[in-house]
């Protein structure tokens, strides 16, 4: 538990840094695992969906000591730059009023832009090698814009992951037959749909006045996400932004910036920025810091609970899973929709910068500094609220 405390708030830059750190801590310097496994672990985070580093750590804690400890150290994990965000999302207010406060942050939001840029310009390098995967992101990007629904993502990555599952599998895949599911505890798998399913039929049955309506579709709204996010943080920023700043304005596109840059600046997982938006939906919804603390436990948990279900129930039978063929070519489909969302979203939230030298200028400066250097986002942030507050 020390050891996961340490790591938490030392875990800065991402699920890239992340890996590097368990590397360091827990297999060369612990001897938890090893490195075999670790590296296994982070490729079953990678095949599901939900946040990468926790599932990897989750995975590291179940191997040494089963589910309790799993749990003890997920909670460690989220739990403090969860707070930290929650707390944020609650100040923004008087924060506001403060007459420097949107000065100070007038660099940082291009600062934050060009980090989201980044994060598509890496993905994109990396999963857009074939003609089929760039038109599966083009496509991804001019239904995003068009429908603005957000039931466009999980039927778009359900639809990518098919068509990439069914061009690139060879014809000898599809006669081979694995006992794949014969580990899987039915009941499980039933709670894991079951909770979407109930919190969705909840949502919709509530009436929109009631005072317990936004929490429960929020929890449907979040858990859905963490179902169908395939790639970490890098994804679920943008997917978010789309989600709840374009089609249900559960914040400004000004606070949703805020508060990613924010994030960017602590330790702790990615996810962890939706402790911050759901935070802000209940406050834009006039509710008392009561309903806030509440909004940001619903949307940490909603997003948090896939992943770590998935992690637990599937390590069992990961060395069938791994084998699969069309499992891993569903994935490249999936991940090419996931970069036509992150491009969907930089544009939606490019539009209050506009055409302004100035922030254009420290966007791209941003994006460049991150793509030639080695230097890492929160001192970019860090950097971008000490120019606002002095200059």
């Amino acid at each position: 538990m020390r050891d996961t405390l340490w790591f938490t708030l030392t875990s800065f830059g991402g699920a890239q840094a992340h890996m590097g750190i368990m590397l360091r801590d827990f297999v060369h310097k612990r001897r938890y695992i090893t490195e075999e496994e670790l590296l296994e672990l982070s490729a079953l985070a990678q095949v599901l969906p939900g946040p990468s580093s926790t599932q990897t750590l989750v995975g590291v804690a179940y191997k040494v000591g089963g589910i309790p400890l799993s749990l003890i150290t997920f909670l460690l994990w989220i739990l403090p730059s969860a707070a930290l965000m929650s707390f944020f999302a609650i100040s923004y207010e008087e924060l506001d009023k403060i007459k420097q406060f949107g000065q100070i942050m007038q660099f940082v939001q291009p600062i934050a832009l060009g980090i989201v840029a980044y994060a598509g310009y890496s993905l994109a390098r990396r999963i857009l090698v074939t003609k089929t995967s760039m038109w599966l992101a083009f496509a991804a990007v001019i239904v995003t814009m068009i429908l603005r629904n957000a039931y466009v993502f999980p039927i778009l990555i359900l639809l990518g992951g098919i068509i990439t599952s069914a061009l690139d599998t060879p014809e000898e895949e599809n006669r081979l037959k694995f006992n794949l599911f014969s580990n899987i505890n039915r009941s499980k798998v039933l709670y894991f749909i079951g909770i979407l399913l109930f919190f969705a039929v909840l949502g919709a049955i509530i009436n929109r006045t009631s005072p317990f309506s936004l929490p429960v579709r929020l929890f449907e709204n979040f858990y859905r996400n963490g179902i169908i996010i395939f790639g970490g943080g890098q994804v679920l920023v943008p997917l978010m932004s789309t989600e709840f700043v374009e089609m249900k304005h559960y914040l400004t596109a000004s606070e949703f910036m805020a508060g990613y840059a924010l994030q960017q600046a602590i330790p702790g997982p990615t996810f962890s920025f939706t402790s911050f938006v759901g935070a802000m939906a209940l406050k834009n919804d006039h509710a008392n810091i009561g309903g806030q603390i509440a909004g940001s436990v619903v949307a940490t948990l909603g997003i948090n609970l896939p992943g770590l279900i998935l992690v637990l129930f599937i390590v069992p039978f990961w060395n069938d899973l791994k084998k699969i063929t069309r499992i891993k070519n569903s994935l490249l489909g999936i991940n090419a929709v996931a970069v036509g969302f992150i491009i969907a979203a930089l544009l939606f939230l490019a539009r209050p910068i506009g055409f302004h030298l100035l922030p254009l200028c420290i966007f791209a400066a941003t994006f460049l500094l991150l793509n030639f250097t080695k230097i890492r986002t929160p001192l970019l942030i860090l950097a971008g609220i000490a120019a606002g507050y002095f200059f």
